[in-house]
């Protein structure tokens, strides 16, 4: 297991080294709209809305409603800024059932937000980190 991890670091430490020396880092040239692949767009997705519930104070789980906007940028790891809209569930925050958790519909307990938020991601490493987020009601 440590092997494997040291062998994954040298190399990518090997293609930073050589995209240096090639130049493509002049190339990369700031954010794109691109779609993410469905398996980045699903671990990026669940490590965000896993981070908002775990500091949020509210007593309900939030989901994720919809995407509105995703844009990437390739660095040494791959940075999204993505647009989310979130609703809160009828699940609570100690529940164990989270992951199917319908939207509130009971009109006094809905709440929705939309989030902007920053990851710096190294997919192929399965390292998360969300550098940025603000959220205003919907």
């Amino acid at each position: 297991m440590r092997v494997e991890c040291w062998r994954n670091t040298l190399l990518l430490l090997a293609v930073l080294v050589l995209a240096a020396k090639l130049g493509d880092f002049q190339r990369w040239g700031g954010f794109q709209e691109k779609s993410m692949s469905k398996k980045n767009m699903n671990s990026t997705l669940k490590f965000f809305i896993e981070n908002y519930n775990n500091v949020s104070n509210d007593n309900y789980l939030f989901r994720i409603d919809k995407l509105l906007q995703s844009h990437m940028q390739l660095t040494t790891g791959v940075e999204y800024l993505v647009t989310v809209k979130i609703s809160r569930t009828k699940c609570k925050k100690n529940s164990t059932k989270s992951r199917l958790c319908p939207i509130q519909s009971t009109k006094n307990l809905k709440k929705s937000f939309v989030c902007n938020f920053l990851m710096y991601t190294v997919p192929w490493m399965n390292y998360y980190q969300l550098w940025n987020n603000s959220c205003l009601e919907a």
